[in-house]
C-alpha cells in the first residue's frame, strides 16, 4: 500500500481529497497544525495518521514518516498574514529539505495559472513556491487551477454573498477581466488521477473548465441557476482599496484575503492548453453544472438510496452517515440537544413522527404551515407517511422527503419540499446519550433572509417543544 502524506488536511482541497485517497487505497498521513482542531469521520480513523507540523518552523518537519511515497504540497498563507510572500517560499524550503530526507517519488503541488505577463503578489508568491519546490530530489508535479467552483470554496462563496444579497450590484472594473473556472470534483479527478503517474513527473499543467467567462459573467449565471433576477453595472471610479473594503463588507471574506482577491482578479486567469483533461480524459463539468452541484440536496451531490450500490458503502466498510452532510455555508441553524436516557424510546419516537401520529407539539403550528404551503402551491402537509411503523431513504413524510434513516447509527435526516425562499433540512442524531436536533436553512437572496427571520419566534416554539416532547419518557 503506498503511503501518501497530506499537506492542507484541514483546508478546502485536503478536506475533499482525503476519503477519496483512502478510498483509492492509499495509506494516508495528514499533516496538520493541531491535532484537537482536526476532525475526520469515524470511518476513516484507522485508516490515516496524523501528525503535526508547522512549514514555518523546521524543526516540526521531523515527524514526517521516512517511508512516504507521494505527498501533496496544499497550503498557503494568503488570508493568514501579511508577509505571506516571505512566509510562503520559506515553507516550500523548508517542506523541500524535509521531503529530500524521505523516499518520496513524487509531489503534487496545487498552484495558480500564471499565463499573465504581469503577475499579482499572490500568483507571484505561488509561482516561488514552485520554483523551490522543483529544486527538490524528488519529480514535481504542478497543477495550476484558476477559480474553483464548489459549496465552500472562498470563490465561491464570495460570488453567493455578492448575488443572493444584492439585487443590483455597482461593481468595480475588474469584474470584466477574463478568468477560466473549474470545479472541485474535477480538481479532486486530477490530483487522484496524477498522483503516481510517471507521464506527469516534472512537468507543469494548467487545469481548468471549458468555459472562458468575465467575473461579472459568472454573477449573472450563479443567479439563473438560482433563480434570481440581478442587474450588475461596473464603474471605472473603485480604487483597489474601494473594492477591498467592497468585498469585506458584503461579503464573509476577511479582509486580507480582500486585498489579495482584488489583487488577483485585476489580472485573467485563463489556461494555455487543455493537456490534462485530455491526458485523463476528463469532460469538465460547466460553470452552472457546478453551482447545480454545489446545491444539491446534500453536498456529495449523491442521492441517497444510489449509496447502497457504491464502492464507498461496500468496498472499505465505510458508514453512509458519515458522507450525508448538510450544508455550512450562509446557512441559519437552530440546534437544541438533549440527554435521552432510553435511547430506544426516543429512536422509536423518532420514528413514527409525522403522519398520523404528528409532530408532538404544536400540531395545529405545523398544519396551519401546511395549509399556508398548499395555498402557494406546495405538496402541504397531509402526504402523510409512506409506512405507518417504517421510514426509508426516499419516503414521503408530510412536506419532508427522508433523506436518511437509520436506526443502528440513530440518525434521521429530513429535506423540506413545501415552498420555501430557500432550502431546510431537519436532522436527528442521538451521540453520547444526548438528541441533537438541528434546523438548517440555506436562504435564496434577502426574501430567504427575511423569511427565516420572521419565522424566528416560531421557530423558537416549535423547535424547543418538539426536542422536549421527543425526550420527555425520560422524566417519568
Amino acid at each position: 500500500m503506498n503511503k501518501v502524506l497530506l499537506t492542507g488536511a484541514t483546508g478546502y482541497i485536503g478536506k475533499r481529497l482525503l476519503p477519496v485517497l483512502v478510498e483509492n487505497g492509499y495509506s494516508v498521513v495528514c499533516a496538520v497544525r493541531d491535532k484537537n482542531k482536526f476532525h475526520v469521520v469515524d470511518s476513516i480513523k484507522d485508516k490515516i495518521q496524523v501528525i503535526e507540523l508547522d512549514l514555518t518552523q523546521k524543526q516540526t518537519l521531523n515527524d514526517i514518516p521516512q517511508d512516504i511515497d507521494f505527498a501533496f504540497y496544499l497550503v498557503h498563507s494568503m488570508s493568514t498574514s501579511s508577509n505571506y510572500t516571505a512566509l510562503e517560499q520559506q515553507s516550500a524550503i523548508n517542506f523541500r529539505e524535509a521531503i529530500n530526507k524521505t523516499k518520496a517519488k513524487q509531489v503534487v503541488y496545487l498552484s495558480g495559472i500564471v499565463n499573465s505577463e504581469t503577475l499579482s503578489t499572490h500568483l507571484n508568491s505561488r509561482k516561488n513556491v514552485e520554483n523551490e519546490l522543483s529544486k527538490g530530489n524528488f519529480a514535481l508535479t504542478t497543477v495550476r487551477a484558476g477559480i474553483i467552483i464548489g459549496s465552500g470554496s472562498a470563490s465561491f462563496e464570495i460570488i453567493r454573498d455578492l448575488v443572493e444579497k444584492l439585487p443590483i450590484m455597482i461593481g468595480p472594473k475588474w469584474l470584466s477581466t477574463k478568468c477560466q473556472p473549474i470545479g472541485i470534483s474535477d480538481v479532486i479527478k486530477i490530483l487522484i488521477g496524477i498522483l503516481g503517474n510517471a507521464q506527469t513527473y516534472n512537468k507543469s499543467y494548467d487545469i481548468a473548465g471549458n468555459e472562458i467567462l468575465t467575473y461579472k459573467e459568472m454573477l449573472m449565471a450563479f443567479a439563473r441557476v438560482r433563480g434570481l433576477k440581478r442587474i450588475v453595472w461596473t464603474v471605472p471610479v473603485m480604487t483597489p482599496k474601494l473594492s477591498s473594503y467592497w468585498l469585506y463588507f458584503i461579503t464573509s471574506t476577511s479582509y486580507k484575503l480582500a486585498i489579495s482577491l482584488v489583487d488577483s482578479m485585476k489580472i485573467e486567469v485563463i489556461a494555455k492548453d487543455d493537456e490534462m483533461n485530455k491526458l485523463l480524459q476528463i469532460n469538465p463539468l460547466s460553470y452552472e453544472e457546478c453551482i447545480r452541484n454545489a446545491f444539491s440536496k446534500i453536498e456529495q451531490n449523491e442521492i441517497v438510496s444510489s449509496w447502497k450500490d457504491s464502492t464507498i458503502s461496500g468496498r472499505l466498510d465505510y458508514k453512509i452517515s458519515d458522507y450525508i452532510n448538510v450544508p455550512e455555508f450562509g446557512c441559519f441553524k437552530d440546534i437544541r440537544s438533549k440527554e435521552v436516557i432510553d435511547e430506544a424510546a426516543c429512536i422509536n419516537k423518532l420514528w413514527k413522527i409525522g403522519g398520523e401520529t404528528g409532530w408532538y407539539y404544536g400540531d395545529w403550528l405545523w398544519n396551519l404551515r401546511g395549509f399556508i404551503d398548499k395555498l402557494s402551491g406546495g405538496v402541504g402537509i397531509r402526504r402523510g407517511r409512506t409506512s405507518t411503523d417504517e421510514i426509508h431513504a426516499g419516503d414521503t413524510l408530510d412536506f419532508w422527503r427522508v433523506l436518511y434513516a437509520d436506526k443502528n447509527e440513530k440518525r434521521l435526516l429530513l429535506f423540506a419540499e413545501m415552498k420555501l425562499p430557500g432550502e431546510a433540512w431537519l436532522d436527528f442524531q442521538l451521540k453520547d446519550n444526548n438528541l441533537i436536533q438541528t434546523a438548517t436553512f440555506r436562504p435564496k437572496g434577502l426574501l430567504g433572509r427575511a423569511y427565516w427571520y420572521s419565522v424566528l419566534p416560531f421557530h423558537g416554539l416549535i423547535f424547543k417543544g418538539l426536542i422536549n416532547e421527543l425526550t420527555k419518557h425520560n422524566k417519568n
